[in-house]
């Protein structure tokens, strides 16, 4: 009835100023400069408004793993919108499953970088609202937004880095990291879902035989930015080695001649 909510409308706002106390305490005791105090504040009241102050993993925690399932199915049904998961899910249900038992929400707001060029890639994410810009190497700048991924290079460097086979043996290595090549940064505040990169391996580990198919991996670069501007330079680079050749080639006829 009307007297719950606005019990419960009250108890939000408590918390939400309960809240804003204790990151402004914080704040102050750890001296931060004025201009990250607010970008701090503004992502706290984002990311306030994005969940309502609700922590929906505490919250799933008690639930039976059933309807775990069924929820993570509901929250993540624009996988299926993607190429790449469409065909995952043909091939075996679980896989999608198992994704989206590691997704973990997060929000960033405008002029926040996801990805900086030359930094490590540490995950992937899945734009659920909201406007990115990928800047490459070659400062080109490619549009992302609501259904696309940021980060998937991560996916292809896993299934052909995470394990080495070495005497007929299964060998895991380390210490490697997959380095950007490019920037991206949110152009509005931004709502997604995060999959780590020590999570996605052990995805690809559980489900190499399905990743590594050709028609995945297929989709994988055709859907991607980033795998599209490799292969435009990949492109450039054979055309101007064809032309050197040709150039050569004519500059050698007609001395000839």
């Amino acid at each position: 009835n009307m007297q719950n909510f606005l019990q419960s409308l009250g108890r939000r706002r408590l918390e939400m100023s309960l809240r804003r106390r204790d990151v402004e305490q914080w704040m102050n005791r750890r001296r931060l400069p004025e201009e990250l105090k607010r970008r701090v504040r503004e992502a706290e009241r984002y990311s306030w408004a994005a969940t309502r102050g609700v922590n929906e993993e505490m919250m799933m925690e008690n639930l039976p793993e059933d309807i775990q399932s069924e929820i993570r199915r509901h929250l993540f049904k624009f996988f299926t919108k993607v190429r790449v998961f469409a065909l995952m899910e043909e091939m075996d249900k679980s896989i999608l499953d198992s994704i989206c038992e590691r997704l973990r929400q997060k929000t960033y707001i405008k002029g926040s970088r996801i990805l900086h060029r030359g930094a490590s890639i540490d995950k992937m994410v899945f734009i659920v609202r909201g406007k990115l810009q990928s800047v490459g190497e070659d400062n080109i700048k490619a549009p992302l937004s609501e259904g696309e991924v940021c980060g998937e290079e991560l996916l292809m460097w896993c299934l052909e880095h995470s394990s080495e086979y070495k005497g007929g043996k299964k060998i895991k290595t380390s210490g490697q990291r997959l380095q950007s090549t490019r920037t991206v940064t949110c152009l509005t505040n931004v709502e997604a879902f995060a999959l780590k990169a020590e999570d996605l391996k052990e995805v690809t580990s559980l489900y190499s035989r399905i990743l590594r198919n050709p028609r995945v991996q297929g989709a994988i670069r055709n859907v991607s930015p980033y795998w599209r501007s490799f292969a435009g330079r990949q492109i450039q680079v054979a055309w101007r080695y064809r032309m050197k050749r040709l150039n050569r080639k004519e500059t050698t006829n007609s001395n000839k001649g």
